[in-house]
């Protein structure tokens, strides 16, 4: 993950927060094994390893960091549960890449599942306390009334500890839609996953980058009937990702892939019948390879 790419003004690194075991069936929902397994081989338990990929995006301007992966809250027994393994914290894998976490000035949350924003706070003594102190981060509204919702379907995936204290603390801005966080740093809600989950667009010097979040979890989720089983509203994912897909292919954004261990980012390519391929980052990327 040390490669950098120049996009307009930004500098793009990805870093990541270690990674931790999906079940194969509900990362693939109705999928049937027999196709999902030849992309995403899983274990006799039929869990595969995924990617928790955060990304970083620096100007002279700005240093904003996109999710914080599961962070460092969990106690013994739901990292064991969830297979957890890192070698580093993730300010100390953005330290080890060269890129002072002190400097982190935005954090933005596609949605407020645990393993995307787990890495917002840590514990200090029995209180939750921003691990980016000088940011300011963002998430959507609803998507923090729909986590206090305590909804049977999907209250196991909402941590309050991971959002609450920075919301009362004044840190967190709950946004109403679509809207641009900083010059060239964009969200846009798309619903599917959860109602009001939301992927960042960076768009600087004529390219642009889509970090898609749990929208296309990974690379091997490019086919738009491909959801996970986690969707609330599977037929909107599908929607939404057959026009970004669409759109990536025709206008080469590079794309992010939080949950893909192998092929973090790269490129989509339209293929037949309106299917979509990955496409691996080559000897160019964008023009220019830092």
């Amino acid at each position: 993950m040390a490669e950098r790419i120049r996009l307009g003004e930004y500098e793009l690194q990805l870093v990541s927060d270690g990674t931790y075991l999906q079940d194969g069936g509900a990362f693939f929902g109705v999928v049937p094994k027999v196709l999902w397994s030849r992309k995403k081989p899983a274990d006799e338990n039929n869990m595969m390893r995924a990617g928790l990929n955060c990304l970083v995006a620096r100007s002279e301007r700005h240093t904003v960091l996109v999710e914080t992966g599961i962070g460092e809250k969990l106690d013994e027994k739901r990292i064991r549960l969830h297979g957890v393994e890192r070698e580093h914290s993730l300010p100390e894998e953005i330290a080890a890449q060269g890129i002072d976490p002190e400097a982190i000035g935005i954090v933005i949350n596609t949605h407020l599942h645990f393993d995307h924003c787990g890495g917002n706070t840590h514990w200090q003594g029995d209180r939750a306390v921003p691990v980016f102190p000088r940011a300011r981060y963002y998430a959507q509204r609803g998507e923090w009334d729909h986590a206090h919702l305590r909804h049977d379907r999907d209250r196991i995936s909402y941590l309050d500890e991971n959002y609450d204290p920075l919301v009362a603390g004044g840190q967190m801005t709950l946004l109403s839609g679509d809207t641009t966080i900083a010059p060239g740093i964009s969200v846009r809600v798309v619903p599917g996953h959860t109602r009001h989950m939301q992927i960042v667009l960076v768009q600087s010097g004529g390219h642009a980058c889509a970090y898609f979040g749990d929208l296309v979890p990974s690379a091997a989720h490019l086919n738009p009937t491909w959801v996970t089983a986690y969707d609330l509203f599977p037929l909107e994912s599908i929607e939404n990702k057959k026009r970004l897909l669409a759109q990536a292919a025709t206008e080469n954004w590079l794309c992010v892939f939080v949950h893909d261990a192998e092929n973090p980012w790269g490129y989509v390519r339209a293929g037949e019948r309106g299917k979509f391929q990955f496409e691996p980052l080559g000897e160019t990327v964008l023009g220019v390879r830092c």
